[in-house]
């Protein structure tokens, strides 16, 4: 039962899913991150399926797209995108750690967190129109589960920005051990898929997402001096939107 409400939990959190509605207990807490990483297999399902049906269907090419593009919006809410947005105007706005962390809690957007969204948008639409190949598509889609389980990853193992929010809330409420374990083992088992579609193509990406992982870390360390609920959803966007390209690359050119 209590793996059941940690699963709920999760998707509560991190989706727009409907869940059973149940008060949320530190026993019940330990292992939501496990399954978070199920919203992105959620999600790569459903690009997936719908990228299959528009190539059954004959469904226009800008169309099958857009949809695509807007699956994980409707799935997370934009959840991660917020987080994106505000880190974006904190980042940008090179004020102390202290003046970057009022600003990531200020509710109004500022111009760099727009410029940055358009601009993330646009790159990853155009490395979305550049993926054709099917096994380069699962590869893409397996992405999204990939990046959840880093970002947990990142949740239990780097240290905090603030001693308030909903990380610190997950992060302390977890059973750290068991999340990072099971974290780590969901992460090999989505690279060694990505593996088993192309050596090459999966490797890169798996690796791109790595990368992705030791510059969060750094940056965050850097200009915050941690990490919070905003950079995990930042993190998040960024790992996708870099694996996107890397994918759209190798089909572009290989």
């Amino acid at each position: 039962m209590r793996i059941l409400k940690a699963f709920c939990i999760a998707f509560s959190m991190y989706s727009r899913i409907p869940m059973p509605q149940f008060a949320w207990k530190d026993e019940d807490m330990k292992y939501a991150l496990c399954f978070f990483p199920w919203v992105g297999a959620v999600i790569g399902g459903l690009i997936w399926l719908w990228s299959r049906l528009c190539a059954a269907g004959g469904v226009g090419r800008l169309c099958a797209l857009l949809v695509c593009a807007a699956i994980p919006l409707l799935v997370t809410g934009g959840l991660h995108v917020d987080g994106f947005m505000d880190t974006m105007d904190a980042f940008h706005s090179y004020q102390s750690r202290e003046k970057k962390l009022e600003i990531m809690k200020d509710p109004h957007i500022g111009a760099f967190s727009v410029i940055m969204a358009v601009t993330f948008g646009l790159l990853y639409l155009g490395a979305l129109s550049e993926i054709r190949d099917p096994r380069l598509l699962k590869i893409f889609c397996a992405g999204f589960f990939l990046a959840r389980c880093l970002s947990g990853l990142g949740v239990v193992s780097f240290p905090a920005a603030k001693k308030e929010g909903l990380l610190v809330t997950f992060a302390g409420s977890a059973d750290r051990g068991i999340v990072k374990a099971a974290l780590s083992l969901q992460g090999i088992l989505c690279a060694g898929f990505m593996l088993w579609q192309s050596v090459i193509a999966g490797g890169i990406a798996a690796v791109s997402g790595l990368c992705v992982f030791g510059y969060y870390y750094l940056r965050c360390k850097k200009e915050l001096g941690g990490i919070t609920g905003d950079t995990a959803g930042y993190f998040t966007v960024l790992c996708e939107g870099v694996m996107a390209v890397a994918v759209a690359l190798l089909d572009l050119f290989c």
